[in-house]
């Protein structure tokens, strides 16, 4: 089979999402799939370097001949969101005239940017004996309404909702990642038959727990191995609710024993740090993003693993970084919606604590609790760890792939 994948980032770059697809080119060269793949240059989430060594590269092969790699030029990523939007538009433009000449029996389409809805009835147009498959990990438009980009009704979620029913009703099939996504779509008229559920995975054995005393990173970033840490780790942006966590933490500087981790970049890093510059927020901790080679450490820092969202994000996200946590034999805590998926599962589980978002007091308590029961979050740990090895290892995810690329039940 031949499939045809377009990306929005690809290797050299690292995102939220590179483990998962990088997995899942294994598993499709392992199972004799060609893939072709479609991507813009590197132009963030990696060195200056690699994107100056990348620059001139159009073409390579990967995975033993089995993945061939097809780049394009686009211009740099930059942290204003209408630049960011322009960029988007531009790959749009770019990918669909490149993927409509390539001849593949099915296209397995990323929902990041969101003009890939716009891409999947493109190419269900040019090429309709292509097999469209639909990957949705960002819902859109709902995505407007979390960030405080638009609000239901206006223009620009009218326009976002035409999109979205265009880029459902081409595509043969869309996989979601929770129940919760399904129902979302549901109610927005797509048949049952249509979807199918392969929930995210984490690598079990490339996140995994690593005492605090082999961690590197306490003597790099001069962390305290006696200290109780809450990590978070992922995109610093706008729907993560980093004043909320800024907040708490500047309530608890009067308890040296505690300390907050963050790891990552994003839109919203510098605005981060510069509160925490000009309001001396000493007990919080910023690490830049780490190569994925050195997840396990970053992972293993906290004493708990820190989930945190602004309200209404539980029906339309679930942070892949949670099952990281897990698998670190970390319990989470979840500053997230109440009922979501994400507070089924840590709950239901009893692998970490989830208190409601936008609740500091609640959030705080939650973080004492967890600091003051070294048993209990050990337990925690334990539990997340187990729940990781049943459920979502690597080989459970990627498994179901082919499946779904072949027209097989999911």
């Amino acid at each position: 089979m031949r499939v045809l994948m377009p990306f929005a980032y690809f290797l050299p770059e690292q995102v939220a999402s590179t483990h998962l697809d990088r997995d899942m080119l294994s598993c499709f060269s392992e199972n004799g799939l060609d893939v072709r793949i479609v991507c813009p240059v590197p132009t963030r989430g990696c060195s200056a370097e690699e994107i100056h060594r990348y620059a001139g590269i159009r073409h390579e092969t990967m995975y033993g001949g089995r993945v061939t790699v097809d780049r394009y030029w686009a211009p740099q990523e930059k942290g204003n969101s209408l630049l960011r939007a322009l960029r988007y538009y531009w790959c749009y433009l770019r990918q669909a005239r490149l993927c409509a000449k390539i001849d593949a029996d099915a296209a397995l389409i990323p929902s990041t940017p969101p003009f890939n809805l716009k891409l999947a009835a493109k190419l269900k147009k040019k090429r309709p004996g292509m097999r469209i498959l639909y990957n949705l990990q960002d819902i859109f438009p709902d995505s407007l309404v979390n960030t405080g980009l638009a609000g239901p009704g206006s223009l620009l979620w009218k326009i976002g909702r035409r999109m979205e029913d265009r880029g459902y009703a081409a595509a043969d099939r869309i996989v979601v990642i929770s129940d919760d996504f399904r129902q979302n779509i549901r109610a927005k008229g797509v048949p049952d038959e249509k979807i199918a559920l392969i929930r995210n995975w984490v690598d079990e054995n490339a996140v995994v727990a690593v005492p605090r005393e082999e961690n590197r990173l306490f003597d790099e970033y001069g962390l305290d191995r006696d200290r109780f840490y809450v990590c978070y780790s992922g995109n610093i942006g706008h729907t993560q609710n980093m004043e909320l966590l800024l907040d708490v933490a500047a309530s608890l500087a009067d308890r040296p024993d505690v300390g907050f981790v963050i790891v990552g970049d994003g839109a919203y890093r510098e605005q981060v740090a510069e509160r925490i510059r000009t309001e001396k927020i000493g007990n919080v901790t910023m690490i830049p993003f780490q190569p994925y080679e050195r997840i396990s450490e970053v992972f293993s820092i906290g004493d708990a693993g820190l989930i945190i969202s602004k309200a209404g994000i539980g029906g339309n996200s679930v942070p892949s970084k949670t099952w990281s946590v897990m698998s670190a034999s970390r319990p989470v805590l979840a500053s997230f919606d109440k009922d979501s998926e994400l507070d089924r599962v840590v709950t239901g589980n009893r692998c970490g604590v989830c208190v409601p978002p936008d609740d500091p007091q609640a959030l705080r308590n939650a973080i004492l609790a967890l600091a003051e029961d070294r048993e209990g979050r050990l337990g925690m740990g334990r539990r997340g760890r187990a729940y990781i090895e049943q459920n979502l290892t690597r080989s459970i995810g990627t498994s179901k792939w082919p499946d779904a690329l072949s027209a097989k039940t999911v």
